[in-house]
């Protein structure tokens, strides 16, 4: 069979393959800076042969980050540990307007849980304040962060 070579091709239209491609890759980078947003740089967590990952995802997870200078890191704010009450109640009030999807009850203090990344240099009678202030507030689940020390390392 001859096919005349005056003949047009027949092609596909890329554009909204290309459209869709690039959509996905601005999604992943927003979840990707998200992520960023919770863990900060300044802070060297203790290493600990008991540190382990979470086993699952927690469902109202709130970080709280404690500097070697005794400040904390919330939100992306540095702040003193005096305005965390402040800050927790926002959150506390926040959390208690949303509605669980699978229950429909309202959310309490207590379904959260505070993640602690506390600096290996802060003292610990300020990490012992911010689970005070917190346990005020009615949140009851806590979670400090380690690094996990191999147990080749001195």
């Amino acid at each position: 069979m001859k096919v005349k070579s005056g003949a047009p091709m027949a092609e596909g239209d890329m554009t909204p393959m290309i459209d869709m491609t690039f959509q996905l890759i601005a999604f992943f980078m927003i979840l990707i800076n998200f992520n960023e947003a919770i863990i900060d740089e300044r802070i060297q967590l203790p290493k600990s042969e008991l540190a382990q990952p979470p086993d699952q995802p927690t469902d109202e997870p709130i970080t709280i980050q404690l500097t070697k200078d005794n400040l904390l890191i919330f939100s992306g704010d540095v702040v003193p540990v005096a305005q965390l009450r402040g800050l927790l109640t926002n959150e506390k009030n926040f959390l208690e307007r949303k509605k669980d999807l699978a229950t429909g009850r309202t959310k309490k203090a207590a379904d959260a849980t505070i993640f602690i990344r506390a600096d290996n240099r802060a003292k610990s009678g300020v990490v012992q304040q911010v689970i005070q202030d917190c346990m005020q507030l009615q949140f009851e689940k806590f979670a400090l962060r380690a690094v996990q020390e191999s147990k080749n390392e001195p």
